[in-house]
């Protein structure tokens, strides 16, 4: 199945990959204009160093990985993998195997360009694997749960939405505390916070060390998301 996977995004990765690098870089690069003292500021810096990983993530996992489940509903080809005589598990291990490869390009070049940006000195933990793996388990299990269950145009619309609002309104390139109470409370139940803090607290150690809240409840999400995912690929018609 990974093979199949591979294969299947394999004249659209190259472009996917470009543009999540663009994305990633200027996110570091194009937001830091809007901060006045970002050299100054490494609170600021970090925040956007590690957003534009998160931000890079989710666009791969989130947006582009539903987008095309949602182009094989429309083409027939979802039907055709349900019909294979596979574990309907392998066919989401082997996707999530292929978009955290297309994702890491831009992970890496978030990263250093971030480095060479604002000159951080990181502390990365040992736990910043798990914490990439989890967010991309995690983003691709909410993307394909509304592949699945939403019709294909309004998924492809949907997947974009989340990701407009990710990069927009929501607490990974920047504190919390900038929005409004109400939508930072709104994010409190939400994926996208913990997603950031996950990767930040592990790409940069704060003195308190990493907390376990982000995985908690990136696990959670995860696990829905996946159940979801399974059940729809093993009901019948």
């Amino acid at each position: 199945m990974f093979r199949w996977g591979i294969l299947r995004v394999r004249f659209v990765a190259p472009l996917m990959i470009l543009i999540q690098i663009i994305l990633s870089v200027g996110i570091v690069i194009g937001f830091a204009f809007l901060i006045p003292g970002v050299d100054q500021d490494p609170v600021a810096a970090q925040y956007l160093a590690t957003g534009a990983m998160a931000i890079s993530l989710i666009a791969v996992c989130m947006a582009f990985a539903p987008s095309m489940v949602a182009q094989q509903k429309m083409q027939g080809i979802f039907d055709f993998q349900r019909a294979l005589p596979v574990p309907r598990s392998a066919t989401l291990v082997a996707d999530v195997t292929t978009w955290v490869l297309i994702a890491l390009p831009g992970l890496a070049a978030g990263l250093v360009a971030a480095t060479l940006r604002f000159d951080l000195e990181l502390r990365i933990s040992p736990l910043v694997l798990p914490a990439v793996l989890l967010v991309s388990l995690t983003c691709v299990a909410i993307g394909y749960t509304i592949a699945y269950v939403v019709p294909p145009m309004a998924a492809q619309m949907a997947t974009n939405v989340v990701l407009f609002f990710a990069l927009m309104f929501s607490p990974i390139n920047f504190p919390a505390e900038r929005l409004p109470a109400w939508l930072a409370t709104f994010h409190d139940f939400l994926p996208l916070t913990y997603m950031a803090q996950a990767i930040r607290e592990t790409v940069a150690v704060p003195e308190g060390g990493v907390s376990p809240l982000p995985f908690a409840v990136l696990s959670a999400w995860c696990l829905i998301g996946l159940l979801v995912c399974q059940w729809v690929m093993s009901r019948r018609g």
